[in-house]
């Protein structure tokens, strides 16, 4: 009788002793979860101006924005590509218009305006938010005069309100020469669009370059920049009143840069020429029936020179950051913001909404054709996404129900880059002139041929299929990029991973200057 007293007393102790325990357990549980939530909703600190340099982006930066001056057409200046020379300098001239500078798409010899506006646009954007990075590193001069070079051709090419030169050259047969730009013999025939052959698409586009592009020259050519104004009014109302896909006008341009719409173009002009003008028929023109009709609210898309819809939301989603007078009570700008963070929650690897597009090595991951637009495009979103976050002091963003920190944004930014940069399965660069090693059979004619040799059209091809590396170097060129696989046939002839764009140029270029030191942005585009 007495043992068993003494084994249930001990029985009694270890079960108070066990629920004490248990509160403790509990109690310290609630504490950490409220410190966890505390820690979470706290802003993270803004950072200031200009802090210390990366030196490997800075670097890669330095050598991306060369690209720009290889591409170059016309009668170069201050040229720095030893193997290049003036070229094109007739360009126009079947329409009494100088159309000579621009820069060449690819590795080839044409000028196709959508892409090359798409690349204005995004240059332009790059050097608002992070010109102060660009200057730290001596780049934002190069910065300013590529894009000149690019907006001196478009405003020529607009020689009337409803007029736009859109393409020089013929594709085809641009295709079936190889030769060097400064010798080539071909036709260069002109296509445009106009009230008869509308090219909405096209035409929208071109706006939204020249209205960005008249912010960065804002304060140091007030004159340049209030030309580029009126050219982008006027082709916004030319390319709303006048509505066509440019692609289905025009067919032959379709085997290169077919359109899938217009909408997506509509909206993004509309939205720099209200941060140019501050105009609010602009911000109406976003927020009203042709948001409802074309945002696409809620189903997130790739950032492309095709699609502009998530670059849109972005841009838009500054206004709700950063200006509440303009953004309380506006329901249209909210969803382009809630829009933004769905882009943004797909991009993130953790969270729950996380697009499966990717290779095994973590790079976004959507075509096999040019395959590094969708990733670096996606992360410079990312970085202007998390740089508006710290800016303003917003802690986070919700994904399902999990939430992430602008530093969280900036690691997927970062991770795509250094992925481009040579943190991949195959060590390599896709950033031809970086790093020990990068592509050496670039798929870019004035690459691959000698300076000193004589070719005419056809025997340059010769060339083409040479298995000797590049004689020069295309420094800055982003090609194509990997398989989903993770390999890369280093190939002149593999068109598809080899070919470099000035396109890529313009999202590289955006990219490497967000990491390149960080740096609060401004408040104001204007």
């Amino acid at each position: 009788m007495g043992k068993g007293s003494k084994s249930r007393g001990c029985l009694g102790w270890f079960l108070v002793l066990v629920i004490l325990a248990l509160v403790v357990g509990a109690v310290v549980y609630t504490v950490k979860k409220k410190i966890d939530r505390s820690r979470a909703n706290k802003p993270e600190p803004v950072p200031g101006p200009p802090g210390a340099i990366d030196k490997k982006y800075a670097d890669a930066l330095k050598i991306a924005m060369q690209f720009f001056d290889v591409q170059k057409s016309g009668k170069l200046e201050n040229n720095k590509i030893s193997w290049r020379g003036d070229s094109a300098l007739k360009d126009g001239s079947e329409a009494s218009l100088d159309l000579s500078k621009g820069m060449y798409d690819a590795g080839d010899h044409m000028k196709f305006g959508f892409p090359l506006a798409f690349t204005a646009t995004v240059l332009s954007w790059a050097i608002l938010e992070y010109g102060d990075q660009m200057d730290a590193v001596n780049q934002l001069e190069p910065a300013q005069d590529s894009l000149k070079w690019i907006t001196d051709f478009l405003i020529n090419a607009h020689p009337s309100p409803n007029v736009l030169y859109i393409q020089v050259g013929d594709a085809v047969a641009d295709h079936k020469c190889w030769d060097r730009p400064e010798k080539m013999t071909e036709k260069r025939p002109l296509t445009m669009v106009n009230t008869s052959v509308p090219g909405t698409d096209v035409a929208a586009e071109t706006a939204a370059a020249m209205a960005s592009a008249s912010l960065v020259f804002k304060t140091s050519d007030s004159t340049y920049s209030s030309t580029l104004l009126k050219h982008a009014k006027q082709l916004f109302t030319f390319a709303d009143k006048y509505r066509g896909i440019y692609s289905e006008q025009i067919p032959d341009v379709a085997t290169y840069y077919n359109s899938t719409g217009y909408g997506d173009e509509l909206l993004w002009a509309a939205s720099w020429l209200y941060h140019a003008t501050g105009d609010q028929s602009y911000l109406q023109y976003v927020t009203g029936e042709n948001g409802e009709e074309f945002a696409n609210w809620g189903s997130p898309t790739w950032f492309s020179w095709d699609n502009k819809l998530a670059g849109t939301q972005v841009l838009l989603s500054r206004l709700s950051f950063f200006d509440s007078k303009v953004a309380s009570g506006n329901s249209g700008l909210g969803n382009y913001r809630k829009s933004a963070e769905d882009v943004m929650c797909g991009l993130l690897p953790k969270s729950p909404s996380a697009t499966s597009s990717r290779t095994d090595g973590g790079l976004i991951w959507v075509s096999e054709w040019n395959a590094l637009q969708h990733p670096v495009a996606s992360a410079f979103l990312a970085a202007v996404y998390s740089d508006y976050m710290l800016t303003s002091q917003t802690a986070k963003i919700t994904c399902g129900s999990d939430s992430f920190k602008p530093s969280d944004l900036r690691k997927f930014a970062k991770s795509q880059a250094d992925y481009v940069l040579g943190s991949n399965p195959l060590k390599m660069s896709f950033l031809v002139g970086y790093g020990d090693k990068y592509p050496q059979y670039v798929h870019h004619r004035g690459a691959s041929i000698p300076t000193d040799a004589i070719t005419g059209c056809k025997d340059g091809f010769k060339w083409l299929d040479s298995t000797d590396p590049n004689p020069n170097v295309a420094v800055g060129a982003l090609v194509g990029g990997p398989f989903l696989n993770e390999t890369y046939i280093d190939s002149r002839n593999n068109s598809m991973q080899a070919e470099p764009t000035t396109y890529n140029s313009a999202v590289i270029v955006g990219l490497l200057s967000s990491l390149v030191t960080t740096s609060s942005i401004a408040k104001s585009l204007t």
